[in-house]
């Protein structure tokens, strides 16, 4: 089956005898005649049949020729068709998977994924994922980034002040990783710009639409960097290039989600944190889903965009190797990437020099010890350099309009999840 046709490219074989395969997506039995709508990785295809059709998601080999049919999925359907059952089910999907509509609550869905997200609207948003992170990959590697795959096991605690999940390793205490920050700095040493798409970890007791305990990070860190401006310039091709990707490599994902993809300024706006407290009328030393959410209404109206960056965050609310802002005292060279109404990047200028680390962890009553590992790659010379860090499941979920962001999610693992 490996040489069967897909049932997008039915249309181009047409008075010929063709073998599909995928799965009995729908079956109807009518007085003359029956159809049989089977479903594969592309969508569907229309096969007239006789009585005794297999039923709905059995997994069927059918050879046919294909023939017009106006009303048929793709304006073509297979006839005369021979049908070879290769898998019968045990069992009836916990919800009807052929109607156009989810009928099923999301507990139902998630309990029940292998099987529910095989319904095209539960499945568009996984489509519009990998094509985002295929256009993560493209733009970055034609960067000159260097993919880089970091641990997810660690000996310590230590990248931020998330909760973390210990194990048990061989006997001794270690650790998920919450982001690969401390990796993706040190390998700037080795390739200048890395990037890496990989799970991370933060045991923090939320139970929001938009948070998860683990979730995809598309990270990226690149050396010979002026300031934080220099990566909010990657950062936007790298945006505009997941975009491209999406509308090219997913169209049909984008139209069953109904996802409306937003155009990506040429220089996307930005203000400073200061600036944008004044706007909100806030005195406070961070922004709040409120605030973000009427900043990114203030954007589009002001500017005609959907993306906003908001630069100089204090650098209490900042971990400690963020590089400080030179010519504002207390505000750092960070930025965040607000989205619809909700911040969706992070990222920033670090610091570069060794004593620079000294000095920054002893400020906030650190000692070296624990970081042992970490600093190394500061002791031998590193370039001025800054990243960003995207959350995968977040961006899908803003492209698509998600209420939650477990839709966006093939297995979500929450404060009350951790199955299937």
């Amino acid at each position: 089956m490996i040489s069967r046709v897909m049932s997008a490219e039915l249309a181009e074989h047409a008075g010929q005898r063709v073998t599909i395969a995928g799965w009995v997506h729908r079956r109807r039995q009518l007085k003359s005649v029956s159809f049989l709508v089977v479903r594969d990785r592309t969508g569907l295809a229309q096969v007239v049949a006789a009585s005794d059709l297999p039923g709905e998601e059995s997994v069927v080999e059918v050879t046919g020729t294909v023939t017009a049919s106006p009303q048929a999925p793709g304006g073509v359907e297979l006839v005369e068709p021979e049908i070879e059952v290769v898998t019968e089910p045990c069992a009836a999907p916990p919800f009807d998977l052929y109607r156009p509509v989810v009928s099923a609550g999301l507990p139902t869905i998630l309990d029940h994924a292998p099987v529910a997200l095989r319904h095209p609207l539960l499945s568009a948003p996984l489509e519009i994922s990998a094509a985002s992170v295929a256009g993560f990959r493209e733009t970055l590697d034609g960067l000159g980034f260097t993919e880089i795959h970091t641990p997810k096991i660690v000996a310590s605690a230590t990248e931020s002040g998330a909760n973390v999940f210990g194990i048990d390793y061989f006997g001794s205490r270690a650790y998920l990783a919450q982001s690969p920050q401390f990796y993706k700095q040190a390998m700037v040493g080795v390739f200048e710009r890395v990037y890496e798409v990989g799970p991370v970890f933060r045991a923090e007791p939320h139970d929001t639409v938009r948070h998860l305990a683990q979730y995809t990070s598309l990270d990226a860190e690149l050396g010979f960097v002026r300031d934080h401006r220099d990566v909010m310039a990657v950062l936007r091709e790298v945006v505009a290039g997941m975009l491209e990707s999406v509308r090219c490599r997913a169209p049909s994902a984008v139209e069953r989600a109904g996802a409306v993809l937003p155009e990506v300024p040429a220089e996307i706006p930005a203000i400073h944190f200061t600036e944008a407290q004044e706007l909100t009328g806030s005195a406070e030393p961070d922004l709040s889903p409120a605030q973000e959410r009427w900043l990114c209404e203030w954007a589009a109206k002001e500017h005609g965009s959907e993306f906003l960056f908001v630069t100089g965050y204090p650098m209490s609310k900042r971990p400690f190797y963020t590089h400080p802002d030179p010519a504002r005292p207390g505000c750092s060279n960070g930025f965040d990437l607000l989205f619809r109404g909700l911040e969706l990047v992070t990222g920033g200028q670090r610091l570069h020099r060794y004593p620079d680390y000294v000095a920054a962890l002893a400020a906030r009553g650190e000692g070296l010890e624990a970081y042992e590992g970490y600093l190394q790659a500061f002791r031998y010379g590193m370039p001025p350099h800054g990243g960003f860090a995207l959350g995968l499941e977040r961006w899908t979920a803003r492209l698509t309009g998600a209420a939650n962001i477990r839709q966006t999610t093939a297995f979500p693992r929450d404060l009350h999840r951790l199955s299937p």
